[in-house]
């Protein structure tokens, strides 16, 4: 089915008109309207959008003095810091194409990268577990050169200060050699040459593992990034920009930071209260600090608060709302943080290839506790048959998610095979196949039922593992639950489940099964319920059910 006008709750917010931009342009009007507001505050160093618009110019300028051209492809190996901000739009002014990376890869898993996207710099920092990983890669891949910033740099005086007296180990000398450049010395005082960008042009390669195969590189234009930008700002309630401070602990390598954190707080003049990474005691210390307004996270960080004993005594009177990504939101996670903090936290729904943002549960009014809410503005959606993706599903019966919006990708770069089993065409439309399953009620609160691969195959009965998940998740003694389908003999696959404790229970894994079996169909039922002190997360600190298969598939290799 369509999601129609009639069935959304923002209707307003549905005619919302988004011209195609450029991201450049998106952040020089903001700069233009509000210079002296503060753009980041960096652990008590603030920067304002005059400041940072000026280094992102002097960045480009310093590119385009090193030879870089329009379509040319600029890594980022950034953790959370202020020049990851200047870096970004400033490639971007110079006509480049950014290319996100996670700063926990390892060597090879940046070179591979690198070289699949033909990266021709790499942006990083003097930090310890960054500088040594992009120097090996620099000397064995097509990369042409390195800026590095000095964290010292974007610190206040006594962060600084305390760095160089305790942070021996953290921090890694800058060699000197023609391929290495200090980020200093790149963005001297010059201006850029003039590059004529269109909305159309690619501004992103973002990189998503998926669930099989090597990574693939999603190719998002400017007009991709900056209209899901103002899509996610359009469903906004509160309004107030000069309140406005988002909680900048998701890693802005991530497609979700980078719409909902970075560039739709840019599109609007508010503030981020960034942090380098996320750290339960430094982001309730945070949040209290800067009176943030909305904290984007994934459910396990909003389990970790929940978890640390600072969280009774910090002041949560600005936080208007909190909204959950990437994962599942437990039922008794999002009732604990609303209950410990006074604001609602809702359920969203992302993909990589939608430049981070489908829809979402209102911030106020009607919402759908379960769902992942209804489509953002200029979104729609439709299920397609399970078995057969180039038809619509049968009426009333759960189907695959597609979505079609000025949000969603042009393709994967070098991999037009993947790419076009990516999409399905319905009535002589493109629709984007999101590989998960779902519902979709009469007034467009869209439920996930699972993603179609882990879907697990029991003698003949398909079994929904998240399903299966939510009722271990009803157990007071369960803190986190994963279930994954193993090999049997007779029924080709059973279910087994995998969980954590809650502090300070000690229900065994015996009488977890018996509990669970009890609660669910025959053919539901888990063959084992395998109690663990942890359990497989993604970067973004979500739990990765793909991670545990192949954990315990080699195990009983």
């Amino acid at each position: 089915m369509d999601v129609n006008r009639a069935q959304y709750q923002h209707a307003a917010a549905w005619d919302t008109p988004f011209d195609p931009v450029t991201l450049p342009h998106l952040f020089a009007r903001t700069a233009d309207r509000c210079p002296d507001a503060p753009l980041v505050d960096f652990l008590g160093r603030v920067s304002s959008y005059r400041e940072l618009h000026e280094e992102a110019r002097r960045f480009a300028a310093g590119l385009q003095a090193m030879g870089i051209e329009r379509g040319d492809r600029i890594g980022l190996f950034l953790p959370n810091v202020p020049i990851y901000v200047s870096a970004y739009y400033g490639a971007m002014m110079a006509g480049a194409v950014v290319v996100n990376f996670s700063p926990l890869y390892t060597v090879d898993e940046l070179a591979q990268q690198v070289e699949d996207s033909g990266a021709r710099m790499l942006v990083t920092i003097d930090a310890a577990s960054l500088l040594p990983t992009a120097l090996e890669v620099l000397d064995a891949s097509p990369l042409q050169g390195l800026v590095v910033g000095r964290l010292g740099d974007m610190l206040t005086w006594p962060k600084r200060i305390a760095l160089k007296l305790l942070g021996r180990g953290r921090i890694a000398a800058i060699p000197r050699r023609g391929d290495v450049h200090q980020w200093g010395d790149v963005t001297r005082p010059r201006p850029p040459a003039a590059v004529a960008l269109s909305p159309a042009d690619l501004a992103l390669l973002q990189y998503t593992g998926g669930t099989t195969g090597r990574p693939k590189g999603a190719m998002l234009t400017h007009a991709n990034l900056a209209i899901n930008a103002l899509q996610v700002d359009a469903i906004d309630p509160f309004g107030d920009e000069e309140a406005d401070v988002i909680m900048g602990a998701l890693p802005l390598f991530h497609v979700f930071a980078n719409t909902c954190v970075l560039n739709r707080t840019v599109a609007k003049g508010g503030c981020i209260a960034m942090v380098p990474r996320f750290e339960a005691k430094q982001v309730l210390a945070t949040l209290a600090r800067t009176r943030a307004t909305a904290f984007p996270g994934v459910p396990t960080m909003f389990q970790a608060l929940l978890d640390h004993p600072d969280i009774a005594r910090t002041d949560f009177s600005a936080l208007k709302v909190a909204i959950s990504g990437g994962a599942p939101l437990p039922a008794p996670v999002r009732e604990k943080f609303e209950d410990a903090t006074g604001s609602r936290l809702v359920e969203g729904y992302g993909l990589t290839e939608s430049a981070g943002v489908v829809s979402t549960n209102p911030y106020t009014g009607l919402r759908k506790p379960g769902t992942i809410g209804q489509v953002i503005p200029q979104t729609r959606v439709i299920l397609l048959d399970k078995e057969d993706p180039a038809r619509r599903a049968p009426a009333g019966e759960p189907g695959e998610l597609a979505i079609a919006g000025p949000q969603v990708m042009q393709g994967y770069w070098n991999r037009p095979d993947a790419a076009a089993a990516s999409f399905a065409e319905i009535d002589g439309e493109r629709w984007l196949r999101t590989g998960d399953v779902a519902t979709i009620d009469d007034e467009g609160f869209i439920a996930i039922v699972d993603r179609i691969k882990d879907m697990i195959a029991v003698g003949g009965f398909k079994v929904f593992p998240s399903q299966v998940e939510a009722i271990l998740l009803e157990h007071p003694a369960v803190k986190e639950a994963l279930v994954i389908g193993v090999p049997d003999d007779y029924l080709g696959e059973t279910p087994r489940a995998y969980v954590t404790l809650q502090d300070g229970a000690d229900e065994s894994a015996e009488a977890l099964r018996t509990w669970l079996n009890a609660r669910v169909g025959k053919h539901e039922r888990a063959s084992a319920v395998v109690v663990r002190d942890d359990l497989p997360r993604t970067m973004i600190g979500k739990l990765d059910r793909k991670a545990l298969r192949i954990e315990v598939m080699a195990q009983a290799d």
